[in-house]
């Protein structure tokens, strides 16, 4: 089969390798289609921290059923999606049904090879019918969860006003599933075309220049109180650090950026307003199960979403394209 292999950083190359042969309990997919995220862009270039060289990328993975267990439920040629986080099931957090908290989790196209190859061999468990989605749309389902999981996680309802601080794929995909709550939706970014898009296809309320001038605009937007939930989707420690001065007294704010150092706040200020702090990691199945039934509710734009496409043999060349900012990649999908 084919593969498109990062040999190392800023080199990829398509390789031909033995069709995988599935263990007990797994399912054989032939891949279909591969959302490409921040974190494929992190490895090709070099910054993510928890890999080994060489490595088959790809989490966000739509495909067919080649074979299945008997009794899976699954039958052949069923188009599914790959929840690609792969939990021990014995863990602490296993035992309490946080699976995507696990200790020991293995990520596909991180921390094992994924799926931008023609077949993956992945446990019956992690393979999801799709339903009425298309193999593109199947394809985002990963990364819009991860957004569906932050707001859950700050508990947010239709009387809340919420700050989604950046407007990447994630920070997109947390102010639709805002809105899909009734809130009302602040985005903030560096980015006035990034800011136009979340109005334009996302239905965001307000719009927010990170500049100097931010807290004093947000604090006239909200009548002096801020925002009841800010989400983090920045990936940048300053920015998360700024955040805490978003949050409105008994507000929440949830930290879906994870940054390799350590971030800092004014503890009087945090304990004056009583902030309730989160972790947001990945996502768990009801999060899946809520991207699709706001799909099947016309409340995801997923053709606004999907900028760029291409064909897995012309990784490659694409890769480097896609990373330029001028290209204004939103969610690129590999074809398989």
């Amino acid at each position: 089969m084919k593969a498109l292999i990062c040999e190392e950083p800023g080199r990829l190359s398509v390789i031909s390798r033995p069709e995988p042969v599935p263990a007990e309990g797994e399912v054989l997919v032939r891949i279909r289609r591969v959302g490409v995220c921040g974190t494929d862009f992190h490895i090709f270039q070099g910054k993510h921290p928890f890999l080994e060289y060489p490595r088959v990328m790809g989490h966000e993975l739509s495909g067919t059923v080649e074979t299945a267990p008997a009794g899976s439920g699954l039958s052949t040629g069923q188009n599914v999606y790959i929840v690609p986080y792969l939990s021990c099931g014995k863990c602490v957090a296993c035992r309490r049904g946080v699976t995507n908290a696990c200790q020991n989790i293995s990520v596909l196209g991180v921390h094992r090879d994924g799926g931008m190859a023609e077949f993956l061999c992945v446990p019956v468990s992690n393979v999801i019918p799709a339903g009425n989605a298309s193999l593109d749309d199947a394809a985002m389902i990963e990364f819009l969860a991860i957004g569906a999981h932050g707001v859950k996680r700050g508990g947010i309802a239709a009387q809340d006003r919420v700050l989604v601080v950046g407007s990447g794929p994630i920070g997109m995909s947390a102010i639709i599933f805002a809105k899909a709550r009734g809130a009302n939706v602040t985005v903030m970014d560096m980015r006035e075309d990034r800011l136009a898009f979340t109005t334009e296809a996302l239905g965001a309320d307000h719009l927010l220049l990170a500049n100097e001038e931010a807290e004093a605009k947000a604090k006239l937007l909200t009548d002096g109180d801020f925002f009841d939930v800010v989400i983090d989707a920045t990936g940048n420690a300053g920015a998360m650090q700024r955040g805490f001065g978003f949050v409105a007294h008994a507000g929440r704010y949830v930290l879906v950026s994870v940054v390799r150092t350590d971030i800092s706040f004014s503890d009087p200020e945090f304990h004056k307003r009583e902030t309730t702090l989160f972790a947001s990691r990945n996502a768990q199945p009801d999060d899946f199960a809520e991207v699709v039934r706001q799909m099947d509710a016309g409340k995801v734009p997923t053709r606004a979403l999907n900028t760029h496409r291409g064909a897995l043999e012309d990784g490659a060349a694409l890769f480097k394209d896609w990373l330029r900012p001028e290209a204004g990649v939103i969610k690129a999908i590999l074809e398989v």
